[in-house]
């Protein structure tokens, strides 16, 4: 059975024990109301370096059992930062570092329309650096003794409008992917078009939400999120599970899903118009 609200409360209360850590949030699909039983529990872990990640450890042992661990901060690459997949009576929880002056700087990015993906093991379509401001916005706050994160929570809460307009501008790199994707078709390079076709997938995704003011912060679920938005294409996450259903190594087959994400693209730009009107 999963953590209760007043568990992760004492829990949150425990790791503000550890020198570094600033506050804890509640993330994920239980944040947002659509776990089920075997949901994980996601509590961000927001620090200002140095993290004392040897304290860290020792409290994972005493809530989790011996054997369990944590990372360095950064040892689950740049973006992911660290943490730890526990185990806490018999329920996954997962502990995930986020430096708090991160989150600020990429907060002024996006406040100024400024946005980057970048490399990431595990994130195929790149790390979005305004998913830092979107994780704490959709996040619920579960320990803030200086009141910094509920305070930093409101600021960043709507989705700024020059970051809605950069990430529709974005859509420019669906219409070169597209033409790089054709030229791979003689040769069937069903992978290579695979690998375009999941990029612009992603581009039109966070256009729609960026358009309709609202956070996308990871690729899981993009395209279904996408549909769901008011306004969005119409059949938007039907109409991309063909595409990729007709991937294969025959170029007839290859041309007709780049013609079907060619009309997405344009439904999707024009989708975008109306709803940043």
């Amino acid at each position: 059975m999963a953590l209760t609200d007043t568990g992760l409360t004492d829990l949150a209360e425990r790791l503000l024990t550890v020198p570094g850590v600033v506050g804890v949030v509640l993330g994920g699909s239980r944040a947002r109301g659509t776990h089920t039983e075997e949901s994980d529990t996601d509590l961000g872990v927001y620090y200002r370096a140095p993290l004392d990640t040897e304290a860290l450890g020792k409290l994972a042992e005493e809530v989790a059992g011996p054997g369990a661990g944590v990372t360095r901060t950064g040892g689950w690459g740049p973006w992911v930062d660290g943490g730890g997949w526990l185990r806490i009576d018999g329920h996954p929880v997962d502990w995930i570092y986020r430096d708090v002056d991160r989150v600020r700087r990429c907060w002024a990015d996006a406040e100024q329309g400024r946005y980057a993906f970048h490399m990431q093991a595990g994130h195929p379509l790149g790390v979005p650096d305004f998913s830092y401001p979107g994780e704490l916005a959709l996040s619920r706050v579960l320990a803030d003794p200086s009141g910094e994160l509920a305070a930093l929570r409101r600021r960043v809460e709507i989705l700024p409008r020059p970051l809605a307009e950069a990430l529709v501008a974005g859509l420019w790199e669906a219409d070169f992917l597209l033409g790089l994707a054709r030229k791979a078709v003689s040769r069937g390079d069903s992978a290579y078009v695979a690998g375009c076709l999941f990029r612009v997938a992603g581009v039109c995704a966070h256009a729609l939400h960026g358009a309709a003011g609202r956070w996308l912060i990871s690729e899981k679920g993009a395209v279904a999120a996408a549909a769901a938005l008011p306004g969005a294409p119409e059949r938007f996450q039907s109409r991309m599970d063909s595409v990729f259903a007709a991937v294969d190594g025959d170029p007839v087959h290859l041309t007709t899903a780049i013609d079907l994400v060619a009309d997405l693209v344009l439904e999707t730009a024009d989708a975008c118009a109306m709803m940043l009107r």
